[in-house]
């Protein structure tokens, strides 16, 4: 009998040790800023703040947005080889015009070529002096949800878009992507030196070397009035100083 007492009374021990060590750590990470809530708008820990948007935020009032300390917003401008945005020239001059850092996004399709998606964005997204790379979005949709489409062929599309874009911009792209899409397509050496904006609700991507952070889908914010009343909240890996040179064709010079 002393001796199962002395077991469990070391496995409480233990269990107790384990549950403090963990809470311990996730302190550490909330504290460092590794840890944000859904609805943590521009969060102390970091110093550049940004959202997303698209035609489903509607009509958005873009000094609105600034005054929640908005720094920065990607912004939808392209779909596939043909689908535009109907908001992206009214929100691309909105953002500068309220000191909002602007970057377009183009949605990739698998089901299109990449040349012709780059001519869909580049004749929608004029070469602005002071923009965020252009970027890629690459996640799923429709049946590519169950089952996605193999590398080969994907990268068979991407490779002449992301060329394209760099070469009309004269920057690298930033490639946005979930843990998923990231494993199954940019998890090698070719896409090493684009700039990667990844999708982590919540929890910071650890394993990755990324440069902006999307933590959450289900923010609400004042300054816009779409069917959707959820908008998208990221953060830049990086200082001010960085932000503000990030992407620039002279930064390194």
């Amino acid at each position: 009998m002393r001796k199962l007492l002395r077991l469990l009374l070391g496995l409480c021990l233990a269990v107790t040790l384990v549950v403090l060590l963990g809470a311990a750590g996730i302190a550490v990470l909330r504290w460092r800023g590794l840890i944000l809530g859904p609805d943590q708008r521009d969060p102390q820990e970091w110093e550049v703040f940004g959202v997303d948007v698209s035609t489903y935020q509607g009509k958005v009032d873009w000094p609105v947005l600034a005054r929640q300390g908005v720094d920065f917003a990607f912004i939808k401008a392209t779909e596939g080889s043909s689908l535009r945005d109907v908001r992206f020239a009214e929100n691309w001059a909105g953002a500068q015009a309220a000191g909002v850092r602007p970057g377009a996004y183009h949605f990739f399709s698998y089901d299109s070529p990449g040349e012709t998606q780059a001519e869909n964005f580049i004749a929608t997204v004029p070469v602005t002096e002071g923009a965020l790379p252009p970027v890629v979005d690459l996640e799923f949709y429709g049946d590519y949800l169950e089952e996605p489409a193999d590398a080969e062929h994907t990268r068979a599309i991407l490779d002449p878009l992301l060329a394209a874009l760099e070469e009309r911009y004269g920057v690298k792209p930033i490639l946005y992507c979930t843990y998923r899409s990231y494993q199954l397509y940019l998890d090698c050496e070719a896409y090493r030196d684009y700039p990667l904006w990844i999708s982590s609700p919540e929890v910071a991507p650890l394993l990755h070397d990324w440069d902006f952070w999307q933590y959450s889908h289900t923010a609400r914010m004042e300054g816009y009035d779409g069917h959707q009343d959820r908008i998208d909240l990221n953060v830049f890996r990086g200082s001010r100083a960085d932000f503000q040179t990030f992407g620039l064709l002279n930064a390194g010079s």
